[in-house]
């Protein structure tokens, strides 16, 4: 998401760089325009990335909350959410169901896998990206 975001503020500014080109001014009042329009850029790419680091350490800790829960069923309701799927997934593959599975099946294990993934590995990296921008 922060890509796309980025992308669309990068393509925004773009036009308006070329339109201080075009401006009857002098170079030096240019190369200072287009220096403030870096800065404003520069700022919010690192508030966007500020909010990803955020975003991240949220569902990490989430994650974690749910993986030290005092419930069993607290603690394992991703793995056996991901796991169902996976065998429903393994045996659709083989042809063992009675039914075929949707493609908005297909769809959700993947966007379950690579969230879990995904939020594993900002468990691991939340507290190294804090520290970054913390400096």
């Amino acid at each position: 998401m922060a890509l796309e975001i980025f992308k669309f503020l990068t393509s925004a500014l773009d036009p308006v760089v070329r339109l201080i080109d075009d401006v009857h001014t002098s170079e030096e009042e240019k190369l200072n325009i287009k220096t403030e329009l870096t800065k404003l850029q520069n700022s919010v790419t690192a508030q966007m990335l500020n909010y990803e680091g955020q975003l991240l350490t949220s569902q990490a800790q989430i994650i974690t909350a749910e993986a030290q829960g005092e419930s069993w069923l607290q603690r394992n309701w991703r793995p056996i959410t991901m796991l169902t799927f996976l065998v429903l997934v393994v045996c659709d593959s083989f042809g063992l169901l009675a039914f075929r599975l949707a493609d908005q099946a297909w769809t959700l294990l993947q966007i379950g896998l690579g969230g879990y993934v995904m939020g594993r590995s900002a468990e691991k990296i939340a507290p190294q990206i804090k520290e970054i921008f913390k400096k």
